[in-house]
């Protein structure tokens, strides 16, 4: 059994959202985000849960406002914050991938890469780490259009279903990481409320295994 005191968690918008108020309505934990309402509290008054924007939910952890958080390891990269990961989700995996024209070749040994990207530190550290050279441009929205409009001729991104690169006439070149989606904690918070938060996790891995 969870103590008493709510666990401030951050859930961020978008794509994994409804897929983790799934799993925690599976485990007993139900909640809703009311009207346009960014906060709500289980119907227990055990947790309340904070959504908030996929990049800036580190933020929210690091600074304690939210003592757990959920967000890809992309976002987490990007954030180059440690956290505690207490537990890997089955939901929201993807690819962090290099992509370009239908038909472009694999960017040759030394020759420098001009990718877009709003995964900035990811593919600088990728690539530098591979000994290519690299010119990142920032975009951080509708990057599928720097190779169509000639920007420039890659672009590092998450792929999930590769409906927007073919719609555009693009292709996965090469798959740089899978990407998997994690519950983190702020390292203090888990010093103070672990007992609670390891009774969280366990609940959760049961009910995401079908045990709930």
């Amino acid at each position: 059994m969870l103590e008493s005191g709510e666990i401030t968690i951050a859930l961020p918008k978008g794509r994994l959202e409804k897929s983790v108020q799934k799993l925690f309505a599976a485990c007993g934990i139900d909640f809703q985000f009311e009207d346009r309402k960014l906060t709500a509290c289980s119907s227990d008054g055990k947790f309340r849960f904070f959504l908030v924007k996929n990049s800036d939910l580190p933020t929210y952890v690091r600074h304690g406002i939210a003592g757990i958080g959920i967000c890809g390891e992309d976002v987490l990269y990007e954030s180059g914050t440690v956290f505690t990961k207490v537990m890997r989700l089955n939901c929201g995996q993807t690819r962090m991938c290099l992509a370009g024209r239908a038909g472009a070749e694999k960017p040759q040994p030394g020759r420098k890469l001009k990718v877009a990207s709003k995964f900035t530190r990811f593919a600088a550290d990728y690539y530098n780490n591979l000994g290519t050279p690299i010119e990142i441009i920032k975009l951080n929205g509708s990057v599928e259009l720097a190779p169509v409009l000639g920007l420039t001729d890659y672009i590092v991104d998450l792929v999930e279903t590769g409906s927007t690169l073919t719609a555009n006439r693009l292709e996965i070149i090469d798959v740089l990481k899978e990407i998997s989606v994690y519950m983190i904690v702020n390292p203090s918070y888990y010093k103070m409320r672990y007992a609670e938060i390891d009774a969280l996790v366990a609940l959760l891995q049961g009910g995401q295994n079908g045990n709930g």
